[in-house]
Order: C-alpha cells, then structure tokens, then sequence
C-alpha cells in the first residue's frame, strides 16, 4: 500500500533504465542510484559506500547485490546492508512503476 502523503520523483521510463546497470539520481540534495534487477525489480539506495565513499552506480549487480567498484562491499538493495565480514549500511529509497515510469517515493 502506497503512502499518498509521500513525493512521487520521476527517475525515468522503466524501458530506460537497463538491467542490471545503475542510473545516478540528485534528489533533495542528495545522490541516489537506481537499479533494475534481472527479475524486474526496480531498488534505489544512497549513491555512496559507507567505507570509502565509493559511487555505487559504478559497482556491479548481482541478483539484489551491488558491489562498490572500490573494495568490491557487498551491499543489499533490498534493505542496504552491507554483508559480512564487513559493517555497514546505506539509506534506501521506496520505489514504485506507475503507467511504465519509475518514481521514488520521499
């Protein structure tokens, strides 16, 4: 169920955003990487790793993974997590398709 007091963000039309492959996002201020997962799904988080700082749009994706191109963190897309060994976490972002158009809900 969908919040109506939340701020629909159009990102882009879901045809536009490829598999897999990350797309950077300025919202409020902030950056956010959106990724469409090979089932469809469509997940946004922080466009930052919490250990270095690395750009997570660079890193690669797998199933709903992304790993930063810097120290290669394994990063939930889901929840933000990253998985061990390693601590951490990154903010996530709601996302909706709505008529073939991506949106974040803020």
């Amino acid at each position: 169920m969908v919040n109506n007091s939340l701020t629909k963000v159009l990102v882009c039309a879901a045809d536009e955003l490829p598999e897999r492959l990350g797309k950077t996002v300025r919202v409020e201020g902030n950056e956010v990487a959106v990724f469409r997962l090979s089932d469809g799904r469509v997940r946004a988080v922080e466009n930052r790793c919490p250990h270095k700082g690395g750009v997570l749009t660079e890193g690669i994706v797998s199933g709903e993974y992304v790993y930063c191109p810097m120290h290669d963190w394994k990063i939930c897309l889901d929840d933000g997590n990253v998985q061990e060994p390693d601590a951490g976490c990154v903010k996530t972002y709601q996302t909706i398709i709505d008529d073939n158009d991506i949106y974040l809900l803020l």
